[in-house]
């Protein structure tokens, strides 16, 4: 492409930083403005399963995908499926050598991409606020709530999470709520000070179900497992309670919880630090936009939808993609033409998927079951929360 475009993306997340990567590699300049301090201002979430057909596909493209085996986890790839009475229903263990879903944890992931990337193309501690289309296909970010230090780019890409600045320059689609909670919780050192909890996770992932309840545990690098104590209800269900009080969100979990297996318990009574409450968000099916010039969307700014093990996948495809897409047209227009005209309809079909396995996996109804369905099964994995960077 000739001249050179001026690009910019908005936010430091995976689907971002691999759009810049790819962009790198091949000549192209730019600058991806991040809210964040530093790299270091917040957890990253927890582990990700990466597909070899999306995730891995980008991390070739990127040029980086031995150095993300190195620190992938294939052994990771493990299921276990509980009953709430703590009756182990189904194990699935990765064959030797199977690659095709290790799990990394998303932070070594993302210092992995941003390790990647030439010196100062990530501009810490610069918000995005808005976007403005300009005369002939230009766009300006705004930081601050005058112009005095804005740039005009060519292209401004959103990759900016599930509450993008950049996305009401496309569509007025906001995210709703889902009807399903996720309560984050932590251990560490599991080994050696929650030898129950090991043995319950083993070396991946493990799901107790029963009804609109689950409980699941992830094992990340370094002894650390995640928990995530996800149920279906209101949003504001934990009203007349301070989340920051933990014995009172403990007590209040545990009533939920009434009757389940004293082993499965143990997720609620034994984590190190409080609880992370994280409401389950998403756009409207299909969520799609008239064209303007100059701007578009990837990961969960595009698409956001339940995390059911797709969506870090698809952020990264999206930006190896779009990155592709930029280097193979001779303009923006044809660029985001390419890019839009398979990312839309590819998301919408993923969204339409991750919500019935929601359903299904969180039915309203309390009806005491752990079946998963053999066309969830291991996909049904939990990614993680949606990280919302820039």
């Amino acid at each position: 492409m000739s001249p050179t475009p001026r690009i910019a993306i908005v936010g430091a997340g995976l689907g971002g930083l691999v759009c810049a990567r790819v962009l790198q590699r091949h000549g192209v300049p730019v600058t991806v403005f991040e809210r964040e301090a530093d790299p270091r201002s917040r957890a990253q979430g927890g582990t990700l399963d990466i597909d070899e057909e999306t995730g891995q596909a980008a991390l070739r493209a990127a040029g980086l995908f031995d150095r993300f085996l190195a620190l992938s986890r294939p052994e990771g790839q493990e299921w276990r499926l509980y009953d709430r009475h703590a009756a182990l229903i189904r194990h699935d263990r990765a064959a030797e050598g199977d690659l095709s879903r290790p799990e990394i944890d998303r932070g070594q992931l993302r210092a992995l991409l941003l390790e990647s990337l030439a010196p100062g193309t990530v501009r810490w501690g610069h918000p995005v606020r808005a976007v403005t289309p300009l005369p002939g296909g230009a766009a300006r970010p705004h930081h601050h709530d005058d112009d005095r230090t804005s740039e005009d780019f060519d292209l401004v890409i959103g990759a900016d999470g599930a509450w993008s600045r950049v996305r009401p320059a496309l569509s007025d689609a906001r995210p709703r709520y889902a009807g399903v909670t996720m309560v984050e919780a932590r251990f560490d050192d599991v080994d050696r000070r929650h030898p129950g909890i090991a043995r319950l996770v083993g070396r991946g992932t493990m799901a107790a179900k029963a009804g609109r309840r689950s409980l699941v545990l992830q094992r990340n690098s370094d002894g650390h497992v995640r928990a995530y104590i996800t149920f279906r209800g209101p949003q504001d269900w934990h009203a007349g309670l301070d989340l920051a009080d933990t014995e009172a969100v403990r007590a209040r979990l545990l009533d939920q919880y009434g009757g389940w297996h004293e082993s499965l318990l143990a997720i609620l009574r034994e984590n190190d630090g409080g609880f992370v409450n994280r409401p389950m968000f998403v756009l409207p099916v299909p969520h799609s936009w008239r064209r303007v010039p100059g701007i578009t969307l990837l990961g969960d700014a595009a698409h956001l939808m339940p995390p059911v093990g797709v969506g870090a996948n698809l952020a990264l495809l999206d930006g190896a993609e779009l990155a592709r897409a930029v280097i193979d047209h001779s303009t923006i227009d044809a660029a985001l033409d390419a890019y839009e005209n398979v990312m839309l309809p590819r998301a919408a079909d993923n969204a339409r998927t991750a919500q019935r396995m929601l359903t299904t996996l969180m039915p309203d109804t309390d009806a005491d079951d752990a079946v998963f369905p053999d066309t969830l099964w291991p996909s049904a994995g939990v990614s993680g929360p949606p990280a919302s960077a820039g």
